[in-house]
């Protein structure tokens, strides 16, 4: 005969999560290897020695690292969650009668004590110094890459730079964001030089990335290519320039904590510039990416630098047509040597529809285009074709 399933509850059960969890879950294996007992000593000094007992740390971090494995985004969301999840429960070591705490108390605490403490950091450099003590990460051959994060801020709330002292007297925002300035950096100027500040998330940069422009920030990775396992990160401003700048922080910071440099690193033509190719050359570290290449250089039909003699015992270029190009300097903005001919010498010089559009030919070198030159040639080659 057919069975008939009766939907019924009991009143009580005797119930164990350690039976119903698989030896082979992830958050077994998570919890086999790693070690959360440091987290009360790193965070000791945050907490008060009197009042009422705070939630624990430790599980608060448990709770978090849920959510990021599993995506879980909305710490609102993951405490719903949690109330449903068994091996959740298991992992975090609340029983069924243990009250799960208020998703308010994570921003807090990631915001406090958390951020105050660098524990993030730390306890994500001990997973990296795990898989390199297991032997998953070899450390040889990286990768880095950025990826643009839209900030909670609006395009309509950017005031100007000089308006941001009287904003600071109304908007907390703005007043914590000036006050750390003049801690940090009360000698230079901000990374994000912008014109126009946003009063919700002043730190965030405005920049257009394939598409309209947006309120961000950039995060930066470092990857392990062998095992893909993201050895290093860095938040940054959304500045090109900032992605080269975290790209060689990463790299020092690995090499400091892991004993040596790779021998290679792989990245797209957002990273070819001059000064990161050279900075990698000069650490033997062989960079794998195209090169940074002006719009105009790129669709230019007229004679490229291969066309012009360099003499060396003056210092100056000389065209195909013989004529000599003067030293002008160095562009400080986009660091590359001027040299420059004169409206004389190119007016009736036959090659010059080939040579210029204007009155007469300048030539723009890099100060670092010889690593340049190494970067394109080595991008022609197989070691650095897709495969």
């Amino acid at each position: 005969m057919m069975g008939e399933h009766i939907r019924s509850e009991s009143l009580f059960y005797y119930f164990r999560l350690e039976d119903h969890i698989p030896e082979n879950h992830l958050l077994r294996l998570v919890d086999r290897h790693i070690s959360f007992a440091s987290v009360r000593e790193k965070l000791k000094d945050s907490y008060s020695e009197i009042g009422r007992p705070s939630i624990d740390p430790e599980l608060l971090l448990r709770i978090l690292l849920i959510g990021y494995l599993y995506g879980v985004t909305s710490e609102r969301k993951l405490v719903e969650e949690l109330h449903m999840h068994l091996a959740w429960r298991w992992f975090t070591g609340l029983g069924f009668d243990q009250e799960i705490p208020h998703h308010s108390t994570f921003s807090k605490n990631r915001h406090g004590r958390f951020a105050g403490s660098d524990l993030f950091e730390q306890l994500f450099e001990e997973v990296v110094s795990r898989c390199v003590a297991a032997g998953l990460v070899q450390g040889e051959h990286l990768s880095v890459d950025g990826s643009l994060i839209e900030a909670n801020a609006s395009r309509s709330s950017r005031i100007p730079r000089e308006q941001l002292a009287e904003a600071a007297q109304v908007k907390r925002t703005v007043r914590e964001y000036l006050e750390e300035l003049e801690q940090e950096n009360s000698t230079y100027e901000p990374v994000q030089q912008q014109d126009h500040i946003s009063t919700t998330d002043p730190d965030a940069t405005y920049i257009s990335k394939g598409g309209p422009a947006v309120m961000g920030y950039f995060d930066n990775y470092l990857v392990d290519n062998q095992s893909c396992v993201i050895v290093g990160v860095r938040a940054t401003a959304a500045r090109l320039s900032q992605e080269s700048a975290a790209a060689r922080d990463m790299l020092t910071r690995f090499a400091e904590r892991h004993g040596s440099m790779p021998m290679s690193l792989a990245a797209d033509a957002g990273y070819g510039n001059g000064e990161l190719l050279n900075w990698l050359e000069e650490r033997n570290i062989t960079p794998y990416m195209y090169t940074r290449e002006g719009q105009a250089r790129q669709n230019s039909k007229l004679y490229g630098i291969d066309q012009f003699t360099y003499v060396p015992e003056t210092g100056n270029y000389i065209c195909p047509e013989g004529k000599q190009l003067n030293y002008l300097g160095i562009h400080t903005k986009n660091r590359n040597h001027v040299w420059f001919s004169t409206p004389a010498r190119c007016r009736d010089c036959s090659q010059k529809p080939q040579c210029t559009t204007g009155n007469h030919r300048r030539l723009s070198i890099h100060i670092h285009e010889a690593a340049r030159q190494r970067a394109r040639d080595r991008a022609n080659t197989t070691a650095c074709k897709p495969r």
